[in-house]
């Protein structure tokens, strides 16, 4: 199927057309003014390393919104992970790479690719053919010299990168049968992390690196039981977190009240005021 065949979506018109697409070639003006001679010296001494922290952190304050449903606040974050996205492209733009416009036609074309079932004859009636026909497809269009496992960015986050790549390996029939052989394999992490820590009581030689390498082994077998039970690991994870901050700061203005500090009070007054703000859904 051609781009000009139907089914396919219009390619856009040389000139931006409406409020979208005029907003961000002024957002792409804007910064190609603030890293040209005469525009902000911090924006013209940044290079690809010295952004990267940034769209990381741009990234989870895009979570972060979206975790507080803050609609407002989302629109504001993802304005900055947008602008991420450009200061790179003019970065490469500039050292000869490419612009933005190879980025954006880089991703038209990756989403008719990997969407034959929209944009051409495939066929797909669930959310997991969708998923294994993207894998198909993906698997065609890069070679993977060191693995199938090579395109999983060792610079994620670990319980990402641990969710990523045991789906890699599921996807290529390395894998449970079921989610209770799963749960097996967590009673036997348990086991053997429960020898770990003995070893390390009696001192013996090494255990301090084998206590870490079972607790590793444990949260690899939990990443799998949320992959079998459909759940997002880092979004469980991360909602746990805020629930842990917002019964903390109850247990806290609880002892506030009581003229006392978390370090004056006894584990017995900090549970009660903990059971209180369970008890109160927080």
């Amino acid at each position: 199927m051609s781009p000009t065949e139907p089914g396919l979506p219009k390619e856009s018109p040389n000139e931006p057309q409406g409020p979208a697409a005029a907003g961000f070639a002024r957002l792409v003006e804007i910064m190609d003014r603030l890293r040209s001679p005469g525009g902000c010296p911090w924006d013209r001494e940044q290079t690809f390393d010295t952004i990267k922290p940034y769209l990381l952190e741009e990234t989870y304050e895009v979570m972060d919104s979206i975790d507080a449903r803050d609609w407002h606040g989302l629109a504001d974050e993802l304005g900055d992970l947008l602008l991420q996205v450009v200061f790179f492209s003019q970065m490469a733009k500039e050292a000869g790479y490419f612009d933005v416009s190879d980025a954006i036609e880089a991703i038209n074309s990756k989403l008719i690719r990997r969407h034959p079932h929209v944009f051409a004859d495939g066929d797909a009636k669930t959310s997991d053919e969708v998923l294994r026909k993207w894998d198909e497809i993906k698997a065609t269009e890069k070679v993977r010299p060191n693995g199938l496992l090579a395109g999983v960015p060792r610079s994620l986050p670990a319980l990402m990168e641990a969710s990523k790549i045991a789906g890699r390996a599921a996807g290529a029939g390395f894998d449970w049968n079921n989610v209770d052989e799963v749960l097996e394999k967590l009673k036997e992490e348990l086991a053997e992390l429960d020898g770990a820590r003995q070893a390390l009581s009696q001192e013996k030689p090494g255990s301090q690196e084998a206590l870490q390498d079972e607790i590793g082994d444990l949260l690899f077998v939990i990443v799998n039981i949320a992959r079998f039970l459909k759940v997002d690991p880092e979004q469980a994870l991360r909602g746990t977190n805020s629930k842990f901050r917002r019964r903390f700061a109850h247990v806290e203005q609880g002892l506030e009240a009581q003229g006392k500090s978390p370090r004056e009070a006894t584990i017995e007054e900090m549970e009660s005021l903990w059971q209180e703000a369970k008890s109160r859904g927080l």
